[in-house]
C-alpha cells in the first residue's frame, strides 16, 4: 500500500500516536489531515483559542520531525475524507478514537462508508488508558462507582511504550485552508492573558510533566487542595487535546515512583486523578446522555430557580463570596480554575443559588480551556448530587470555611480580587462578618453576599429531604 491519510481529532501530538505510527510504518505516503467539523465539535471561545495554538505547534512538528504536510479542512468529515480518497488514490485511512456520542456515531458512519468503497479504515486507542468497553464488574454490569471501577483498571496497568513514526514517508500535495481563515481567535481578544499562563501543544505538555514531576508530585497529596500554592499539574488541556498520552503520564510517575524518596501515596494519588477522567469516559459511554440529563432520574424533579441576575452574578464572579468569586475571576483571566475552588463554586452555583447544574457546565464548556464534555458533564453531577457516585446531598460547600482552610493567609483571593488586598487575613474571608463591615464596604468596590449561606443551605437540604420522600416506595 502506498497512500494513507491519518484523520488528527484531538491526538495533537506525535509520541504515543498509533495512528500516525501504524501509518507512517505501512505507507510511502501519508497525510495528516484535521476536519474542523462544526457539528460534532461545538468549541467554546477558549478552547478555540487552545485548538488555534495547538494546531500551528503540530504543523510545525508534522513538518520539521516528519517532513509531513497538515491539510486543514473545514466542513464534513465525511465529505472531505472522501474527496481526499478518490483524488490521490488513497488506499487506507487511519484515526484515533473519539468518545463522546456524536464522535462514536459519525466514525462508525465513516468506517463503513469507506470498508465498502474498498478502503482501509483503521482505528486505535490514543487517549484512554482502559476504553469503555473493556471494563466490567462481576455482573457483566458496567460500575456506578468510582472506587470499585478504578481498583479494577489499576491492577491491570502496564505502561506501553514509545512509539515514534518512522521518518520516511511523504505527503501528498492537497488543498489546505489556512488556518487564520477558520477566526478561531476571539477579535475582542478576551484571551490575551492566556499565553502568560499557558503554552499549547505537545513540547509545552511534555514541559509541564517534566515541570509537574520533578516540582511538585513529592507533595501532591498534601498540597493540591490549596489553590494559592499552585501544586497540581495543569495537564488537563494538554490532555483533552491529546498533546499528551495519559501513558506517558503514567510512565512518568511510575518511573518517579523508582526514587526511594518518592511519595507513593501521593504518585497513587495523582494517577486516581487520571482515573477520574477514565470514569467520566465511561459513564459518558454508557450513559450518552449525561451532558443534559441528571443521571439520577428523582432530580429531574427539583426545583431549580435559574435566576438569570444570580446566574451572571456567578459568571462574573461578584457573589461577595471572597472564594467564590476569586475562582470565576481566575477561570475568566486564565481559561482555568482550581480543581478545589471548581468544586466550591460548582456547589454555591447548585446548593445556594439554586441554578440548575446544566447553565453551569454550559458556562465552563465555552471559558475552560481544559472543557471537556465527559470530565464537565460528570464533575458537575458529582457536585449538583445527580450524578453517579455523587457527592452526598448533604455535603453543600460552606465557601467561607473552606475559604479559611484551603485559603488561610488569603494569598489566592489576594491575586484574583484586589479590591480585597488591604483586609486582613481574618477579614478577607468573610467581609460581612468584622466588626468593621460598614466601613469596609464604603471603602471597596465589592459586593456585600447575594445570599445568606445558612439559609441557603437549609433550604437546600428541605429540597433534597422531599426528593427523596417523593421517591421512597
Amino acid at each position: 500500500m502506498s497512500n494513507a491519510i491519518v484523520w488528527f481529532r484531538l491526538d495533537l501530538r506525535l509520541a504515543d500516536n498509533p495512528a500516525l505510527f501504524e501509518a507512517c510504518s505501512k505507507h510511502k505516503k501519508v497525510t495528516p489531515v484535521f476536519i474542523l467539523d462544526g457539528k460534532n465539535s461545538v468549541l467554546g471561545e477558549a478552547q478555540a483559542w487552545w485548538l488555534h495554538h495547538s494546531l500551528v505547534a503540530l504543523k510545525d512538528s508534522l513538518a520539521n520531525k516528519l517532513g509531513l504536510k497538515l491539510i486543514f479542512r473545514k466542513g464534513n468529515p465525511l465529505d472531505h475524507i472522501l474527496n481526499l480518497v478518490n483524488s490521490f488514490s488513497i488506499d487506507a485511512v487511519y484515526w484515533n478514537r473519539c468518545y463522546e456520542p456524536s464522535s462514536i456515531d459519525r466514525d462508525k458512519k465513516i468506517k463503513t462508508t469507506l470498508q465498502k468503497s474498498g478502503i482501509d479504515a483503521l482505528s486505535f486507542n490514543a487517549n484512554l488508558l482502559n476504553e469503555p468497553w473493556t471494563i466490567s464488574n462481576k455482573t457483566g454490569d458496567f460500575f456506578k462507582v468510582f472506587t470499585p471501577y478504578w481498583k479494577t483498571c489499576r491492577q491491570a496497568l502496564v505502561s506501553q511504550p514509545v512509539k515514534d513514526p518512522p521518518h520516511h514517508a511523504t505527503s501528498i500535495d492537497a488543498s489546505s485552508d489556512e488556518l487564520d481563515e477558520w477566526n478561531l481567535l476571539s477579535p475582542l481578544n478576551w484571551a490575551s492573558q492566556f499565553p502568560a499562563f499557558w503554552t499549547p501543544g505537545e513540547a509545552g505538555a511534555q514541559q509541564r510533566l517534566n515541570d509537574f514531576i520533578t516540582h511538585h508530585l513529592h507533595c501532591y497529596k498534601n498540597n493540591r487542595d490549596f489553590p494559592a500554592k499552585q501544586a497540581t499539574s495543569h495537564l488537563s488541556p494538554h490532555l483533552h487535546f491529546g498533546e499528551i498520552s495519559p501513558w506517558a503520564i503514567l510512565r512518568a510517575v511510575e518511573y518517579a515512583k523508582l526514587d526511594p524518596h518518592c511519595d507513593w501515596a501521593g504518585a497513587e494519588h495523582f494517577l486516581s486523578e487520571l482515573g477520574w477522567r477514565e470514569f467520566s469516559y465511561y459513564l459518558l459511554y454508557h450513559f450518552p446522555n449525561l451532558p443534559c440529563k441528571n443521571f439520577k432520574a428523582e432530580f429531574d424533579h427539583f426545583p431549580w430557580n435559574n435566576d438569570e441576575s444570580l446566574l451572571t452574578k456567578w459568571q462574573k464572579g461578584m457573589t461577595g463570596y471572597p472564594l467564590v468569586d476569586a475562582g470565576m475571576r481566575e477561570l475568566w483571566a486564565t481559561g482555568y480554575m482550581h480543581n478545589r475552588v471548581r468544586m466550591i463554586a460548582a456547589s454555591f452555583l447548585t446548593k445556594g443559588l439554586f441554578i440548575d447544574w446544566r447553565l453551569g457546565a454550559d458556562w465552563f464548556l465555552d471559558t475552560l480551556v481544559d472543557a471537556d464534555l465527559a470530565n464537565n458533564s460528570a464533575s458537575w453531577q458529582w457536585v449538583a448530587g445527580s450524578g453517579a457516585d455523587a457527592a452526598p446531598y448533604f455535603r453543600i460547600f460552606n465557601p467561607v470555611l473552606q475559604s479559611q482552610k484551603f485559603d488561610p493567609e488569603g494569598v489566592y483571593i489576594r491575586r484574583w480580587i484586589p479590591e480585597l488586598a488591604s483586609l486582613n487575613n481574618e477579614e478577607i474571608h468573610a467581609p460581612w462578618e468584622s466588626k468593621n463591615a460598614a466601613s469596609i464596604y464604603n471603602s471597596i468596590n465589592y459586593p456585600e453576599p447575594i445570599i445568606n449561606h445558612s439559609q441557603a443551605r437549609s433550604q437546600a437540604l428541605q429540597f433534597y429531604s422531599q426528593l427523596k420522600t417523593r421517591n421512597s416506595p
